[in-house]
């Protein structure tokens, strides 16, 4: 299968449907990677989980793996890092491809050891966020093109970022 450029014309129906979906997804954070978390987009309500991030994490290209478990990154307004960020390196380290194994192995050694323990949904674990508005839980699902033939994007990722309470929902609600 052909791997074209995002920035090529004919990706152009792409982008304008990634576009769509950030957009309809708003006031919740939500954000597009590629195969090796490299954030391609995000909506306006990407600060909510960049607060407080250092600026080399975000300069380009940003790094969404890195931005969650860097100590600079994420990691210190993550109450439950231990169990959420080693669910995160553990997806991380199913992938075979050797860049990917490479950004597992720097990855977890931002993650401390731990017990996992049941702060979970029942069904997901969530990542439990300290903001300067109080704090988010927020449950994440993950989006991909189901038929596409463009290696490119088939290997996107849209991760949307949903309240898992409603006051999370609530502060997500006001104006960033």
């Amino acid at each position: 299968y052909p791997r074209t450029d995002l920035t090529d014309p004919r990706l152009a129906p792409v982008l304008t449907a990634i576009n769509q979906v950030l957009a309809g997804h708003m006031p919740f954070p939500a954000i597009v990677v590629d195969r090796y978390g490299d954030i391609v987009a995000h909506n306006d309500s990407f600060p909510w989980l960049t607060e407080g991030v250092s600026a080399e994490l975000l300069a380009e290209p940003m790094n969404a793996y890195r931005i969650a478990l860097h100590p600079k990154g994420m990691a210190p307004r993550v109450r439950n890092f231990g169990s959420w960020a080693r669910h995160v390196t553990e997806r991380l380290s199913r992938d075979l491809d050797p860049r990917v194994a490479e950004l597992a192995e720097e990855l977890r050694q931002y993650v401390p050891e731990v017990d996992l323990t049941d702060d979970h949904l029942g069904f997901a674990v969530p990542i439990e966020l300290t903001t300067s508005r109080g704090d988010l839980t927020l449950m994440t699902t993950v989006t991909t093109f189901a038929t596409a033939v463009d290696v490119t994007v088939a290997e996107l990722k849209l991760e949307a970022f949903l309240p898992a309470n409603q006051r999370t929902a609530e502060i997500l609600a006001s104006p960033w």
